[in-house]
């Protein structure tokens, strides 16, 4: 799916970038690492999102997700999402990522479901391509700004050189002068605005939700997302599911795609995992 979505963008955009988030096993043949990289897949993609990769909370010790990113190609962004309970580990979790070349979002215990605008150091350099980021804003629920004014002025104020959004503010997608608007730092130099969206799990708060579905779930509805109760794992094969994401002119991808974008981060790409495991 996520080489079909690349495809369709790049038709579109060649410079349009494509960013799955975890699931690093589909960076290898038959999801085995053994088996050498997949080129198909990692030829679709620009770079990879990374959850928990040293920390969830507290240090993890695990190294397994970092053996797989190891033989990631150097021209592949690296964006990791840590989540730290303690400030006191902050310099570490940063540190532990820049020292491989990936960029690193740190979370603290106060913004779990990425909702807060940390501070950052100012780069001032002119964001032309992916590889140029030097650091990145994870800011996917804007619950905290009561007007989509309110919000689109407290991401333009700042000077992260990577803005990672949702496509809606509440309901209402945003609209291409706006993501115009959000692509300037406020040192006045460009930067990149990448869209989220979910395409290994539906969420019933998102426009293309049926109100039938709320009755009875189509049978490509596999189960509840754990931890998230507006959300169900489904078959990211079901050709319905992928008319909505990315097959049709009315697609969420095409929605991204026409208000400029400069690209798309994919979450839930192991929903491969996920159904048939925990």
């Amino acid at each position: 799916m996520v080489i079909d979505i690349s495809k369709t963008a790049k038709q579109q955009n060649t410079n349009f970038s494509i960013i799955p988030q975890n699931g690093l096993e589909l960076l290898y043949q038959n999801i085995d690492m053994e088996n050498g990289l997949d080129t198909s897949y990692v030829n679709a993609i620009n770079g990879v999102g990374v959850e928990a990769l040293h920390y969830n909370k507290n240090e993890d010790t695990d190294g397994y997700r970092r053996l797989l990113l190891s033989k990631l190609p150097k021209n592949k962004k690296v964006l990791s999402s840590e989540f730290i309970n303690n400030d006191k580990d902050l310099a570490k979790a940063k540190e532990l990522n820049t020292s491989k070349g990936y960029i690193p979002f740190v979370r603290t215990k106060n913004n779990l479901y990425y909702r807060e605008i940390p501070s950052t150091n100012n780069t001032g350099k002119e964001i032309k391509e992916l590889q140029d980021v030097q650091n990145y804003l994870y800011l996917i629920n804007p619950d905290a700004y009561t007007t989509k004014q309110a919000y689109l002025q407290a991401l333009s104020t700042t000077n992260y050189d990577l803005l990672l959004i949702d496509l809606f503010y509440e309901n209402t997608p945003l609209t291409k002068s706006e993501v115009a608007y959000l692509k300037i730092k406020k040192d006045g130099t460009q930067r990149k605005v990448i869209a989220y969206m979910n395409i290994g799990a539906v969420e019933n708060f998102r426009y293309y939700w049926k109100e039938s579905w709320t009755k009875k779930q189509p049978s490509w509805f596999k189960k509840q997302y754990a931890g998230y109760e507006d959300e169900y794992w489904v078959e990211f094969w079901n050709k319905e599911w992928q008319q909505i994401i990315y097959k049709s002119k009315k697609s969420y991808l095409s929605k991204i795609i026409d208000r400029n974008f400069d690209g798309v981060y994919l979450d839930n790409v192991e929903a491969y995992y996920t159904l048939y495991h925990n």
